[in-house]
């Protein structure tokens, strides 16, 4: 896969008109674009109003993650509903800030927009940006959200969530735990099961999570808080224990089990979002457009099955209530930093 990808073609096969000796003719284009308009809802008509050039969407990390799977059938939705090509461009490096820190220099006009995650909010709070995570860009809109889900080593004796927690206050720091790196969002979130829980547990990084899942298959680390999508063939194939989910949601077809709690009690939850951010000084009209669009494309059965598929569901909001959301992130994750001594290395 290369790092940027071409949208999809707006230019498609245009359907047969019938004549009247019978035949069938091709409806020219600017008959087609005429009838299409006719037939557009006035929220579809709004938005393209306002676009008039290709949109570019960038994914500040490598294509094949989640981000990019959340980004590349919205991009597809977009595309009709914004009356332009919208073209997803994997701009990675540093973490995420390398992309982020384009699109935060970009133009505010709606042709440059970036699909980042909760990682974005994790970055913001341990690593030295170009942008300010919270005055850098606007928030246009939250697209999807997931659980994590604590996984054992099927050696290890806890055999439910309840019981883990008993062995970690009965041990404290004598299990390892997995991360895609000092810093990264399962570091953070794993960090705040145990302040939440009241244990004290061994952070393990690794260079992205992949190892870790290996590590914990072999039995080097003890358990791994991570997305579903990062271990999903063995959590499907039952080669790890499935303990507790951070939030309701989870797989389809995955494992029936808890969420932290409503098993324990603890007052822990945690999930994943995906939101859309655009460079700072968009014009309200160009993002209510946006809103509208992806609001709309969020609807669609396929986009819904695409995201099941990394055990994430559509969850639509706007602006503004993205924008609570995202401080509320960062405000957190300054909290646990402090309190569990989180740097980046």
């Amino acid at each position: 896969m290369g790092g940027a990808h071409r949208a999809l073609s707006p230019r498609l096969a245009f359907p047969a008109h019938p004549r009247h000796d019978g035949a069938t003719e091709e409806v020219p284009m600017n008959r087609r674009a005429l009838l299409g308009g006719l037939l557009a809802t006035p929220a579809v008509a709004t938005a393209q109003a306002q676009f008039t050039r290709p949109v570019r969407l960038v994914v500040p990390f490598p294509p094949g993650g989640s981000n990019d799977v959340i980004a590349r059938p919205l991009a597809e939705k977009l595309q009709s509903r914004l009356g332009q090509p919208v073209v997803v461009e994997n701009r990675a490096g540093a973490g995420g800030s390398i992309g982020a820190g384009q699109v935060a220099g970009s133009a505010p006009d709606g042709t440059t927009l970036m699909i980042t995650s909760s990682s974005f909010a994790a970055s913001a709070v341990v690593q030295r940006t170009p942008y300010d995570a919270e005055r850098s860009f606007e928030t246009v809109a939250l697209l999807a959200r997931a659980p994590f889900i604590v996984l054992t080593n099927p050696d290890f004796p806890p055999r439910d969530i309840g019981a883990l927690v008993a062995y970690l206050k009965a041990n404290p720091g004598r299990v390892d735990y997995g991360s895609s790196g000092p810093g990264g969002i399962n570091h953070f979130v794993t960090e705040q099961f145990a302040l939440a829980a009241g244990v004290r547990v061994n952070h393990v990084p690794y260079r992205g999570m992949p190892p870790a899942v290996t590590d914990l298959l072999a039995g080097h680390i003890q358990m791994l808080i991570t997305t579903i999508a990062s271990a999903s063939a063995a959590v499907r194939e039952n080669r790890v224990r499935s303990l507790a989910y951070t939030d309701e949601g989870g797989l389809p077809g995955g494992p029936e089990v808890p969420t932290v709690k409503a098993a324990t009690g603890i007052d822990f939850t945690a999930s994943i979002w995906w939101g859309l951010l655009a460079p700072r000084g968009l014009p309200p009209a160009v993002s209510a457009a946006l809103q509208e669009a992806i609001r709309d494309a969020l609807t669609e059965p396929d986009v819904a099955r695409i995201y099941a598929a990394e055990g994430a569901r559509p969850a639509f909001s706007g602006a503004d209530a993205y924008q609570r959301e995202l401080g509320t992130e960062i405000a957190r994750f300054r909290d646990v930093a402090s309190r569990a001594n989180i740097r980046a290395e």
